[in-house]
């Protein structure tokens, strides 16, 4: 067997072990194969294996993987930060939207969705950690910039994104993950279904805390590439 297959058994079967754990019915989190610096020839591998959701972080990359996999019937995620310049292609290109942390970015997407498309998807990305190196909005002003996306025509609000601060504990990784879902259920809307949160090295944690998506990308295809 090829690596792939090996790595991307390995993390099927630690998602499995972590929703039981859990005590969450089977499927009940979605893989995010996150191939960033990885070429298209190995997300198609992995789509042969029956992945069919996968992530990118570097937009001109992404279109190339794109145009590249045209043919296959992939689920978009664009994980990384979002440039002013850049929402029309993020807007007409991915079905899904990880990170949106100001009003101005969210005002674009929706403006620069074709009507044509059904409304993009977007989870609202949340500093739990509270490190000024990380994007994110703050808890305090996640209820008034959840309020301003859902009225957005182009937008459908699904929840929630992180990336805490790493952590050895297992106590510890959980707790980020706990502050986000308390935040998405004070928000008290019945339509909010997501939790972006977790990675390869956190993701039974996430999943203890009710992670819907985890964003997985060395467990999968290995160490990154360098980025050209």
């Amino acid at each position: 067997m090829s690596s792939i297959v090996q790595r991307l058994a390995a993390v099927r079967q630690r998602l499995r072990e972590a929703e039981r754990a859990a005590n969450r019915p089977e499927g009940s989190v979605k893989l995010i194969a996150v191939g960033k610096t990885h070429p298209a020839s190995t997300l198609q591998e992995a789509y042969r294996l029956d992945q069919r959701d996968f992530g990118e972080n570097y937009l001109q990359e992404a279109l190339a993987k794109q145009d590249a996999l045209a043919d296959l019937d992939i689920v978009w995620h664009f994980i990384g930060p979002i440039q002013s310049n850049k929402t029309r292609q993020l807007a007409n290109r991915f079905d899904w939207i990880h990170g949106v942390d100001r009003l101005k970015i969210a005002q674009r997407l929706s403006e620069q969705r074709s009507p044509e498309l059904p409304p993009l998807n977007v989870c609202i990305q949340v500093n739990v950690s509270e490190e000024d190196s990380k994007s994110g909005v703050s808890l305090d002003e996640l209820p008034e910039l959840a309020a301003a996306i859902v009225e957005l025509p182009r937008l459908r609000l699904r929840g929630l994104m992180a990336i805490p601060a790493p952590h050895h504990d297992f106590g510890e990784r959980r707790k980020p993950f706990r502050d986000l879902r308390e935040a998405m259920e004070r928000l008290g809307r019945q339509d909010l279904d997501s939790l972006s949160m977790g990675m390869s090295e956190d993701l039974e944690a996430a999943v203890m805390e009710g992670a819907t998506l985890v964003r997985i990308g060395t467990a999968i295809f290995g160490k990154r590439g360098r980025k050209e």
